[in-house]
């Protein structure tokens, strides 16, 4: 059983998970519609939102060997500075060059805290309560998912392409305060023996489950984000308002909420492997049909059931990681996994706006579709153990 000082540990980081990631989340639906709102094409956009990950791609690693040094909590508020911070560029400035900016700090700053919380999470309570600390604390994910996009979007219709960075940076801001008060025992650092991180980051990949698991968690990654990216403009093609665009990723974020929310029960019943594997076959089903909806219900229907799919993988990952890393280098491990998703939070935007911008997004859709499918076929084959 948990202890109740770590259930206050986890309570404390969960509301503060829910408002750095809603300040990403809104920030990446306020920043693609304000730049659409300016002229950009899908590959401005595109680049925009690979901004979003330049930096953490680069940095992940180095960061989480920082926070196996130091600990969390200086990590934890310099991010929700850098937030509040980057947030309110846009405010300054209202050409693309504020946008470009404020991506690549939000970007950056939210790398930091999420390892950060990662991090704690995994060190507090014992191994069998880990699935369930890292499913609450993506519950909270899925709720600022949820609210990040409507912020946005209601924002914009409403009171103009400011307003929605008025509000996040507010929301950042006093997040910082909170960490600023100091008064949560957040885990300390762990330090391990220096023999412990021979071989580097070649020596973490080595190992033949924590490599799966990290393939598997590439290629959910890069389903996310499409969905991020590219359904937004999307739904600008067919003619959705901001507020329809916003419901429709919301639609997303609440079946993460749900089937996170469900985890506990279907770990009863089913295998980490068994969950990933659903995931990449539901994920890769939705990107199939999606070219073939034409209005807000059908985009929400599909982003839904996309969410049900990719929101199981998420925990099952992190519960794999902690469970098969070497000890004292949890923080590697995860900066590992991090630097692979911003690499895939990089590389779609460019890879997959280029196409959109000559061929359409059709064929960005089903392209990903295939490979998420095939995935599933090869992870089905070759379970990681």
């Amino acid at each position: 059983m948990e202890s109740p000082r770590h259930a206050n540990v986890l309570a404390f980081l969960i509301p503060l998970g829910i408002a750095s990631h809603t300040v990403l989340a809104g920030s990446r639906v306020s920043v693609s519609l304000a730049a659409l709102a300016q002229g950009a094409s899908a590959l401005t956009v595109g680049v925009l939102m690979a901004l979003y990950a330049l930096l953490p791609m680069l940095s992940a690693v180095a960061t989480g060997r920082w926070l196996d040094r130091i600990g969390v909590r200086v990590p934890m508020l310099a991010a929700a500075i850098g937030l509040a911070l980057g947030v309110a560029l846009p405010l300054f400035s209202p050409g693309l060059g504020a946008l470009y900016a404020s991506a690549t700090i939000v970007g950056m700053a939210f790398m930091v805290y999420q390892l950060a919380a990662q991090r704690a999470t995994g060190d507090i309570g014992a191994p069998e309560d880990r699935a369930r600390n890292f499913s609450l604390l993506a519950l909270g994910y899925s709720v600022s998912g949820f609210i990040g996009p409507l912020v946005a979007g209601f924002s914009i219709d409403h009171y103009g392409y400011r307003a929605p960075f008025v509000v996040l940076t507010a929301i950042a801001a006093l997040s910082a305060v909170v960490l600023a008060v100091d008064r949560f025992p957040l885990p300390a650092a762990r330090r391990a023996p220096a023999a412990a991180h021979r071989g580097g980051v070649r020596a973490l990949l080595a190992h033949r489950t924590v490599r799966r698991v990290l393939m598997i968690n590439v290629l959910l990654s890069v389903g996310w984000d499409l969905h991020t990216v590219f359904v937004p403009i999307y739904g600008a093609r067919i003619g959705l308002a901001a507020s329809q665009i916003g419901m429709v990723l919301a639609a997303f974020a609440t079946a993460t909420f749900l089937v996170r929310l469900a985890m506990p029960a279907i770990a009863r019943r089913v295998t980490e492997h068994q969950v990933l594997t659903a995931a990449l076959f539901v994920a890769g089903a939705v990107y199939l049909v999606f070219p073939f909806s034409h209005s807000a219900l059908t985009l929400g229907a599909l982003s839904f059931c996309l969410g049900l799919g990719l929101g199981s993988g998420q925990p099952m990952v992190m519960s794999l990681l902690h469970e098969h890393t070497p000890a004292g280098r949890t923080g590697e491990a995860v900066g590992v996994r991090m630097s692979l998703v911003q690499t895939s939070s990089v590389v779609v935007p460019l890879l997959f706006g280029a196409i959109g911008a000559s061929l359409g997004l059709a064929p960005v859709f089903w392209s990903v579709g295939v490979c998420l499918t095939a995935g599933g076929w090869l992870a089905r084959r070759g379970r990681p153990g």
